[in-house]
């Protein structure tokens, strides 16, 4: 039984970045309010653990609502004055689907050997029991698309 199901893509994704964000849940829960309060909707969430205190935290929006991340970033940044913010577009999103990766050793190996062998840079990775998304850059997409396909 093949474990995925489905891969599929979302293109025109924009990655914000928060590096040096104080371990704190109150900050970044005021961080995800003020995204919601200006109509944003946010896909993609990862956060490192802490080095030093200090994790850094990333999530994906779409490229129509990178201006309204724009607008918004003083605000964010008044949230914690040494927050660092990074914003970067052209990223497309590929997401590997399958009910039977649950409890199915090896599915994120192969993902990742054939993300590999089309030299594809990966900007960002989310999980769950049945789901492995990856942030490409747009350059990226066919080939890493194509590798998948071979491969599931």
């Amino acid at each position: 039984m093949q474990p995925i199901q489905s891969i599929t893509v979302v293109e025109d994704v924009t990655l914000i970045s928060l590096q040096d964000s104080p371990a704190d849940i109150n900050l970044i829960s005021d961080i995800f309010k003020k995204i919601s309060e200006a109509g944003i909707d946010v896909d993609m969430i990862s956060q490192t653990p802490p080095h030093s205190n200090m994790p850094d935290l990333c999530f994906t929006v779409s490229g129509d609502d990178m201006g309204k991340i724009l607008e918004i970033s003083s605000q964010l940044r008044a949230l914690n004055p040494g927050l660092k913010l990074s914003i970067s577009n052209g990223h497309c999103k590929v997401s590997v689907f399958g009910e039977a990766m649950r409890g199915c050793p090896g599915v994120a190996g192969k993902v990742f050997a054939a993300i590999a062998e089309a030299r594809a840079d990966i900007s960002m990775i989310t999980t769950s029991e049945v789901d492995i998304s990856v942030l490409v850059a747009k350059a990226d997409l066919e080939n890493t698309l194509d590798a998948l396909h071979k491969v599931f």
